[in-house]
């Protein structure tokens, strides 16, 4: 057997010289070995360098720079310039546009502070409040805002309100004279509802500024919820108008003076009344048609039947305009937690006003025969239904805007059957 020769240890292959720029590093033998950086043939995975010690490369040459002979100085520096705000951010904390102060424009002259545009309720009158500003624009300016806010707060802004009152009363006028009736009387009980118009309003107000009025999207604009009119500046007014009112029915009977304490405590109830009942509105046709009663008392000494008569009739119809009045607000006035028929009658509401509407036409139309009236009296009382049928169309869908159109179209109903009752007693 032949003697095999050792076998040699493979001959390790010779380490390519190390690039230049390289640098020793020990090893964990102890011995220094050299990095090299990585080239694209190598299987070595480079080293992550930190976020931190990565500096971007400067253009610039590191050069030493030579001492200046110039002396120092103080350089003040720029002032910071304001961060550049986006227009979103901008308009969420701009002012409310009624709180911006009016600038004059370049081209035209500054108008005067009595004649700008002042805040007013959302269902104010445009006609009514140019009205109010023509008559407060030559007072002082000391007293022209406060003066402009009581015609607001009297609602002298919605004559609507006033004329709804205006056509029964005058009714009642007609109906109790059989003919025109006495020109001071006439003249009497038309202020008289224009001042116990505005003395119920300021009471309302004052009853419901606070818990109602102030939560209301129509309402909180009137002089009282918005806190433009105290309390007791209120009063004083209400008070005043109460004295106005008593001062007018002076000049008539006894009974009517009589009678006339009744009316006013109907209209210092009523604004109360939606706090613990859903009859408000009755209270309300109540308080509005007393002056009926009186007007017979005034005219003829006595209140006989077809005064009540036309009293009941007036409530319904007072009930039936109201109560779409109601149906404007009325899921507000349940958030808040006032009554109301609207509240009351719920989704029954369009057919329980289509009865009120029949009931209110049957009482005319036997006042109008008791009266022995003519055919143009029963042809307003046609036409009346008509404009009942409309009402009830146009609230169809209950959208709040129909149902304050629905009411604002009963000022017209009073004023066709007063030009009927009008015409029937001019041709009898």
């Amino acid at each position: 057997m032949s003697e095999q020769p050792p076998k040699s240890p493979p001959r390790r292959a010779p380490r390519p010289p190390s690039p230049a720029g390289s640098t020793p590093r020990k090893t964990a033998a102890g011995k220094s070995a050299t990095t090299s950086k990585a080239t694209p043939t190598e299987t070595t995975r480079p080293r992550a360098t930190p976020a931190a010690a990565r500096k971007p490369r400067s253009t610039v040459s590191k050069q030493p720079v030579a001492a200046s002979p110039v002396p120092t100085q103080k350089v003040t520096p720029p002032p910071a310039a304001k961060p550049v705000r986006s227009a979103a951010a901008v308009a969420t904390d701009s002012p409310p546009p009624w709180a911006i102060p009016e600038q004059p424009s370049s081209t035209a002259p500054a108008r005067p502070a009595h004649k700008r545009t002042p805040m007013r309720p959302a269902d104010a009158s445009t006609r009514a409040m140019r009205v109010i500003e023509w008559l407060t624009s030559r007072l002082p300016d000391a007293r022209r805002e406060r003066v402009r806010e009581y015609f607001v707060l009297m609602r002298m802004d919605r004559p609507v309100g006033a004329l709804l009152l205006l056509w029964p009363t005058w009714w009642g006028l007609w109906f109790a004279a059989g003919d025109f009736p006495p020109i001071g009387i006439l003249i009497i009980f038309t202020l008289g509802v224009v001042v116990m118009r505005a003395a119920g309003c300021v009471i309302n107000d004052y009853a419901d500024h606070s818990w109602l009025d102030a939560h209301v999207e129509r309402t909180r604009g009137r002089p009282m919820a918005a806190g433009r009119v105290s309390r007791r500046e209120a009063l004083l007014l209400f008070a005043g108008l109460l004295a106005l009112a008593f001062l007018l029915v002076l000049f008539t009977n006894t009974l009517t003076i009589q009678l006339s304490f009744a009316g006013a405590a109907l209209a210092a109830i009523y604004p109360f009344c939606k706090r613990f009942t859903h009859l408000a509105q009755v209270v309300l046709g109540a308080a509005f048609g007393w002056s009926i009663p009186m007007a017979f008392a005034a005219v003829t000494g006595s209140v006989p039947e077809l005064g009540w008569l036309l009293f009941l009739a007036n409530v319904l119809f007072s009930t039936i305009y109201d109560t779409e009045y109601a149906m404007v607000d009325r899921e507000e006035d349940i958030r808040v937690g006032a009554k109301s028929t609207a509240i009351l009658f719920g989704d029954a509401d369009r057919p329980i006003i289509g009865v009120l509407m029949v009931t209110f036409l049957l009482a005319m139309l036997l006042a109008g025969t008791r009266s022995e009236l003519t055919w143009p009296y029963f042809a307003s009382l046609a036409i009346a239904a008509g404009m009942f049928i409309w009402q009830q169309w146009r609230m169809r869908s209950r959208a709040p805007a129909d149902c304050f159109a629905a009411f604002r179209n009963n000022n017209w109903v009073g004023c066709l059957i007063w030009v009927g009752l009008l015409m029937s007693l001019a041709i009898r």
